[in-house]
């Protein structure tokens, strides 16, 4: 049976049942160019009103690179109390293994590594592979790294993926991720580790935060399989924002919420709440 998806109009219908709430970044409260104000009003919102609200993102970078992109961005640090990364998750896995790194992504991805000791080589020379990005997501696509892929590949080296996002909208552009390329590799049957969402780990850290264990949680975003699955698999409730990565994909849903709870459903997913795009 399909679970049934409840359309809200604004976040303060239900916030009030929830003593915090795990909140996606890109796509739900920028879109790489640009902040949503009524998303980052909704969460300040929220907080008013007894929410501890946690940013949860698949960013490669530690919390401080990603809240100084939304200083940036003019997202204002009243609409939440703390951000949690991928990079933050990821960094426990990237301690635990060999300090021989060979890193794929651009440099501005390297705060990730900071303080931990590595020496960055050659893939011929690593122990590891830690995917951030693409070298270049502007112009690059997965398919341009299948010689460099197959080279890691014939050493079996084991690949920690910072970002297990596919794709994110860069403004109306589809931009490519470290976990398209992590998933590339995996196919070629090698070894990749997973901190960010729809992983524990990044759950795990995010309600180390809250100050009081046992509330309920929230979690938003617009990602079908990180935040949706995320959610799922922690357990907690989800506002899914049906117009955002994958709004061509459910386009002939027309946001209707029964045909969106079908199509979450034919993927083995489930969701509480349903809104085009958080406010």
């Amino acid at each position: 049976m399909v679970q049934a998806l409840q359309a809200i109009d604004r976040l303060t219908d239900i916030a009030g049942a929830y003593g915090a709430i795990f909140c996606d970044v890109w796509g739900v409260v920028h879109d790489g160019e640009a902040r949503n104000p009524p998303a980052v009003a909704a969460l300040a919102e929220a907080r008013r009103a007894g929410a501890h609200v946690v940013l949860l993102t698949n960013s490669p970078r530690p919390a401080e690179g990603v809240r100084e992109q939304l200083d940036a961005l003019g997202v204002s640090r009243d609409s939440y109390d703390a951000i949690v990364t991928s990079g933050d998750a990821t960094r426990a896995l990237i301690s635990a293994g060999s300090r021989r790194v060979f890193h794929i992504g651009t440099e501005r991805n390297e705060d990730l590594f900071e303080g931990l000791g590595l020496e960055l080589l050659a893939p011929e020379e690593a122990d590891l592979v830690v995917a951030t990005g693409l070298f270049d997501d502007e112009r690059e696509t997965p398919d341009d790294y299948v010689a460099l892929l197959d080279r890691m590949a014939a050493r079996n080296l084991p690949m920690i993926c910072a970002n297990p996002d596919i794709v994110v909208h860069r403004g109306e552009r589809l931009i490519y991720c470290a976990g398209a390329v992590a998933r590339a590799y995996a196919e070629r049957g090698q070894v990749v580790h997973l901190a960010g969402k729809p992983h524990p780990p990044i759950y795990d850290v995010a309600s180390s935060l809250l100050p009081k264990a046992g509330v309920p949680i929230l979690c938003i975003g617009d990602g079908m399989f990180t935040d949706v699955k995320g959610a799922n698999t922690f357990g907690a409730d989800c506002l899914f924002i049906s117009d955002g990565i994958h709004r061509d994909e459910l386009a002939d849903a027309n946001g209707d919420p029964a045909r969106l709870a079908e199509a979450l459903d034919g993927r083995g997913l489930t969701a509480r709440f349903v809104q085009p795009f958080l406010r």
